[in-house]
């Protein structure tokens, strides 16, 4: 959990700096380990509260870390499968560091359930090692690509516009791409 929160710090950060969150009032971050990017989320825009949905034993572990964050007012632990599972309605859903886990079909799939589950206005941010469209700039990400192909029986990593097409496809009606810090981008949909 503790190295789930450190590879996602600095993008937690920038997503909580550079997406525009005053347009929205709820969150939720799916597959959200100890909580660090609802943490840092709801520290930077006190308006918001948010969910952080992961498998219910991870629950006593999320808890402990929110409260040290002084935001357990606002962040509340769900339990349960985002593949399983019906997810809780908010108006911005994240996905961090989860899409390269999974095959195609399952992408498609998550992407598709993010859709139902928002309102019409709603944003899914899907923040990743995004390989460039040319496939020549972020080795990381193309490395991490060959990683979760070696540790996963489908996953792999992804470019931004293989991203925007499967949000298209599900049917978010404009997507887009920011950089964010270090390899990550996040590719941001809107319903």
């Amino acid at each position: 959990m503790r190295a789930m929160s450190g590879i996602s710090a600095g993008a937690a950060h920038a997503i909580a700096a550079n997406f525009p969150w005053s347009n929205y009032k709820t969150f939720m971050d799916l597959g959200s380990a100890q909580g660090m990017l609802p943490a840092t989320v709801a520290r930077a825009h006190p308006h918001l509260t948010g969910i952080g949905l992961d498998l219910s034993p991870i629950k006593p572990i999320f808890e402990e870390f929110i409260a040290h964050r002084e935001v357990e007012d606002r962040v509340r632990f769900h339990g349960g499968s985002f593949f399983e599972d019906p997810l809780p309605k908010v108006d911005v859903i994240v996905m961090g560091h989860i899409l390269h886990d999974w095959d195609l079909a399952q992408k498609k799939m998550l992407l598709g359930k993010v859709f139902d589950a928002l309102p019409k206005g709603g944003a899914v941010v899907v923040y990743d090692a995004i390989i460039d469209d040319d496939r020549r700039k972020n080795a990381f990400g193309l490395m991490m690509s060959l990683n979760m192909l070696i540790e996963t029986p489908g996953g792999f990593d992804y470019t931004a516009e293989d991203c925007q097409a499967w949000m298209r496809e599900v049917g978010f009606s404009k997507t887009r791409v920011e950089p964010l810090v270090g390899p990550d981008s996040m590719v941001i949909g809107l319903k």
